[in-house]
């Protein structure tokens, strides 16, 4: 399973559509973003596959943590949300 990776520059309602299938195929995605925007667009987009994935019977929750990741030799810190049911 990859990454759900999210710009300032996605779409929510797609960002949200591909949680909730990762989400209904594997029962756990996770979505990371690097920057303000990205994160707003990101936290939109988990709120959005929440009530996507409620009208199929999933409670989920969210789980924010640091990452490191490593761009063209350089390393930027990001935001990872574990996606999961309850």
């Amino acid at each position: 399973m990859d990454i759900i990776k999210v710009s300032g520059k996605s779409r929510t309602a797609s960002v949200a559509g591909a949680i909730a299938g990762v989400v209904r195929e594997h029962k756990h995605a996770e979505v990371q973003a690097i920057g303000a925007s990205a994160i707003n667009q990101a936290v939109k987009a988990l709120a959005l596959s929440k009530s996507y994935l409620a009208e199929d019977g999933y409670n989920v929750v969210f789980i924010p943590e640091f990452v490191d990741v490593d761009i063209e030799g350089k390393v930027r810190t990001a935001i990872k949300f574990i996606v999961e049911p309850r």
